[in-house]
């Protein structure tokens, strides 16, 4: 079991890309020590800014480091970020068209005991509704990695949720050519298409497993990118299966499901099935407490796929 969470492996990347390049600046939103971002601060100080509890601050100061020349990395509790903060992330980011980086940390339900208020569940389909930005979430500490690099040369407005939880690997090096907005077939099948976001990811390819040695081949597809939304690589593996899946830590509405929904409403013979965070207050409890309650583990998985 992994016990290296995303947010440290991102931590890692941003260390040694600051070191690259000084213009690269971290801000943190009281939430340094959480965002496993001390290391950056203990070996780069004069590039993390401590703004304290204000999001609309850390965006509208981002935004404004940015057009300064600077490349600044925002790392905020995603609740709080992708709610509190979300006009200045529509108008100083993304209607601006400025290179910021707004990372979500703590994403969906990692901060599961403390209830809905720390919840992250609307994020992406807020985000995903806002012109001119990606959306993006890693599955594991190698496609963090892969991604937080990919991100340091990009130049485009940018919302990536990441975890808050060590979670197992999916991979086995960050070295598998991610791409912003292509998906990752992990695993070929033929009888069903389920589709993972984030750390669903890891559930979904325990399904699988699951499900072959039942004898059925699921074909597994790891949507990183939100958006752009790889619709091709949906289209075709559906179109060979007939039946797809997804999972999400997320809200059933405007998130993977939805996405997935819209590009296939015109494929009239192709049966859908979204498995996602109910559209109520959640029980409260730790990430592995609410993934089991509500269906989100690899057996669960597993067991709605052979229903369906």
């Amino acid at each position: 079991m992994n016990t290296i969470p995303n947010r440290q492996a991102m931590c890692d990347v941003l260390i040694a890309e600051g070191k690259k390049n000084p213009d690269l600046v971290v801000l943190t939103s009281d939430s340094r020590g959480s965002a496993s971002m001390t290391e950056f601060a203990n070996q780069l100080p004069e590039q993390l800014v401590e703004v304290g509890i204000a999001e609309q601050n850390i965006v509208g100061i981002a935004a404004g480091l940015a057009h300064s020349g600077k490349q600044p990395f925002v790392t905020s509790p995603a609740a709080f970020l992708s709610m509190r903060s979300i006009e200045q992330v529509k108008v100083d980011v993304a209607y601006s068209d400025t290179n910021v980086k707004l990372v979500g940390i703590s994403g969906g339900v990692s901060y599961g005991a403390l209830g809905m208020s720390h919840h992250s569940l609307q994020d992406f389909a807020v985000t995903r509704a806002i012109p001119n930005l990606q959306v993006l979430a890693p599955a594991d500490r190698f496609e963090t990695a892969a991604m937080m690099k990919a991100l340091a040369k990009s130049h485009q407005p940018a919302y990536i949720r990441i975890g808050r939880n060590p979670v197992a690997d999916c991979y086995t090096s960050d070295d598998y050519g991610f791409e912003i907005g292509k998906a990752v077939v992990m695993r070929e099948g033929q009888d069903v298409t389920l589709v993972g976001i984030g750390e669903t990811v890891r559930q979904v390819l325990d399904a699988a497993e699951i499900l072959a040695a039942a004898g059925i081949a699921a074909e597994v597809i790891n949507v990183h990118s939100l958006k752009p939304f790889d619709a091709a690589t949906i289209i075709q593996s559906a179109s060979k299966t007939k039946k797809i899946i997804t999972v999400e830590e997320h809200s059933p509405y405007g998130g993977l499901g939805s996405a997935v929904a819209e590009t296939l409403c015109e494929l009239t013979d192709i049966r859908q099935k979204i498995i996602a965070l109910p559209d109520e207050e959640l029980i409260t409890g730790d990430s592995k407490e609410v993934f089991e309650y509500y269906g989100l583990t690899g057996s669960k998985i597993a067991k709605a796929v052979q229903k369906f």
